[in-house]
C-alpha cells in the first residue's frame, strides 16, 4: 500500500507554489505619488519574499515625472525581475508609462495596445512663457531624452525610437513595437505572458536569472482602501470639486456665523483639496484668483457695490479655474464636463446667498427696539401726556402728543429707553 502511495505521488504533476509566486501589480490611471508608493511597496515586498516575478499590468495616460522616477528606481534596484505588461487590449503606456515600460527587465504588450507620446509637459506648475520658458522646456526635453536613452540601452532596446518618443511624441502599436525592438513580446493576457517567460534568461541587479514561471501561483495585488481613497482624491477633477465645495462651505459659514455644519464640511473638503494639490501641477496664480473671488463675494455681503464685487468675483473664479492646473498632459487636466457644472453650481449658490443676505438687510426689523417703531397698539391708561399702552401683547410706559383716551389706537413713533413715544393712529377710536 505504501509503495502505491509513493508511486502516485511520484507521477503527480509538480506545482512549485512554495518556491516563489508571480505577483501581478494592477496600475490603471495617472501616475501620481500614491501610485508610486503602491508600486514601490509591492516591489520591495516581492524582493523580501523572494518571489519569482513581478508583473506591472499597466494602463496609463501619463503622470508626474517625480512619481515615475520613483517607480523606475524601484525597478532598477529590484533583484526580482519586473515585467511591465501593457494590458488589457485598448490600454496604453503613454508619457510616464513609456519610461516605466522601457525601464523594466521585460517589456510586453497585449494586442490592440499602444506605447509612446512621451514628450515631457509642464508638470512643475507656475505658468510662464517667453524665452525663459522655452529654454527651460528645451532643458527638460534634453534631460528626458537622455534618461530614456540610458534606460533603453541598459535593457538592450531601441534607444533611437525611445528618444523619438520623447522629442517627437511618437506613438506605436504593439505590433510595431515588437518589430522595432521596443518591447520583448506580445501576450494576450497575464497567464499567456507567464507561460511565455518560462526559461527566459534575465539580468537583474547584475545577476543572470533563468525564470521558472510554469505552474507558479499567480497573485493579483491592487491598492488597499487607504491608497484607493488617496488616489481618488489626487484626481484633478475630484480635487477641483473638493476645493469648490470647501469654498462654498466656508462662504456659508463666514456669511452666516454660527451655522457650524457648512464650516465643518467646508474645512474638511478644503484640507483634502490641499492634500490633492500637493500631488498636482498647480498654477498658484490660478489658485490665488479663486481665493480672491471668494473674498469679493464675502465683501459684497457687507459693502453694497451694486453687483460690481460679485461680477469681479465671478470673473476671478472663472479665470482661476481655467488656470488652476498648469499642465498640457490630459491626465493632469480638469475635464470641462466637471469644471463647468461645478463652477456654475458654486457661482449660483454664492449669488443665491448674496441675494438672500441683501434682501434680509432691506427688511424692516421685527424684533427689538427697531421692531417697535411703526407698530400699532392700544392705550391702556390715559396718556396725559404719560400713561401706558399695549403693544405686541406687552404693556409699555408711553408718552403721547397731547391727551389720548384709554382704548384709542396709537402708533409708536420712537423708543426712548424703556418708554415709548406714540401718536394717535389714523382710526384712533377702537
Amino acid at each position: 500500500m505504501t509503495s502505491l502511495v509513493l508511486l502516485v505521488i511520484f507521477f503527480m504533476p509538480y506545482q512549485a507554489f512554495s518556491e516563489g509566486r508571480v505577483v501581478v501589480v494592477e496600475v490603471s490611471g495617472a501616475i501620481n505619488p500614491v501610485v508610486a508608493e503602491f508600486v514601490t511597496h509591492e516591489i520591495s515586498e516581492a524582493n523580501q519574499a523572494k518571489e519569482e516575478l513581478i508583473v506591472i499590468r499597466l494602463d496609463t495616460p501619463g503622470g508626474l515625472d517625480t512619481s515615475m522616477r520613483l517607480i523606475i528606481k524601484g525597478i532598477l534596484n529590484s533583484t526580482v525581475p519586473v515585467a511591465t505588461f501593457v494590458a488589457p487590449s485598448g490600454s496604453r503606456a503613454a508619457s510616464a508609462g513609456t519610461f516605466i515600460t522601457i525601464a523594466s527587465h521585460i517589456a510586453a504588450m497585449a494586442p490592440g495596445t499602444n506605447i509612446g507620446a512621451a514628450h515631457p509637459v509642464n508638470l512643475m506648475g507656475g505658468g510662464g512663457g517667453g524665452e525663459k520658458s522655452s529654454t527651460m522646456e528645451s532643458k527638460v526635453v534634453q534631460d528626458a531624452s537622455a534618461y530614456i536613452r540610458s534606460l533603453a540601452e541598459k535593457r538592450g532596446r531601441n534607444a533611437h525610437w525611445a528618444e523619438l518618443a520623447v522629442a517627437k511624441s511618437v506613438s506605436i502599436s504593439a505590433e510595431e513595437a515588437i518589430k522595432l525592438n521596443v518591447i520583448d513580446l506580445i501576450a494576450a493576457d497575464v497567464e499567456a505572458l507567464v507561460l511565455a517567460l518560462d526559461g527566459r534568461e534575465i539580468k537583474a541587479d547584475s545577476t543572470s536569472i533563468v525564470l521558472k514561471t510554469r505552474d507558479r501561483e499567480i497573485v493579483y495585488h491592487a491598492m488597499n482602501k487607504r491608497q484607493r481613497i488617496l488616489d481618488t482624491i489626487s484626481n484633478p477633477n475630484v480635487a477641483y470639486i473638493l476645493m469648490m465645495l470647501g469654498l462654498v462651505g466656508l462662504y456659508f459659514e463666514l456669511s452666516n456665523p454660527g451655522l457650524i455644519l457648512p464650516g465643518i464640511i467646508g474645512g474638511i473638503s478644503m484640507i483634502l483639496a490641499l492634500y490633492a494639490m500637493q500631488t498636482l501641477p498647480i498654477n498658484y496664480a490660478g489658485l490665488m484668483l479663486i481665493v480672491l473671488g471668494l473674498i469679493l463675494f464675502i465683501v459684497e455681503v457687507n459693502v453694497m457695490s451694486f453687483g460690481l464685487l460679485s461680477a469681479g468675483g465671478v470673473i476671478s473664479i472663472l479665470l482661476g479655474s481655467l488656470m488652476l492646473i498648469d499642465s498640457d498632459d490630459p491626465a493632469m487636466q480638469i475635464s470641462k464636463t466637471v469644471l463647468i457644472p461645478t463652477l456654475g453650481f458654486f457661482i449660483a449658490v454664492s449669488l443665491g446667498i448674496l441675494y438672500l443676505a441683501t434682501k434680509s438687510q432691506r427688511h424692516r426689523a421685527i424684533s427689538g427696539a427697531e421692531g417697535l417703531i411703526g407698530a400699532e397698539g392700544v392705550v391702556k391708561a390715559e396718556l396725559n401726556p404719560a400713561g401706558s399702552v399695549l403693544i405686541h401683547g406687552e404693556v409699555w410706559n408711553a408718552e403721547g402728543d397731547g391727551n389720548i383716551s384709554a382704548g384709542e389706537k396709537v402708533i409708536v413713533s420712537a423708543v426712548e429707553g424703556l418708554k415709548l413715544r406714540v401718536k394717535p393712529a389714523p382710526d384712533s377710536r377702537s
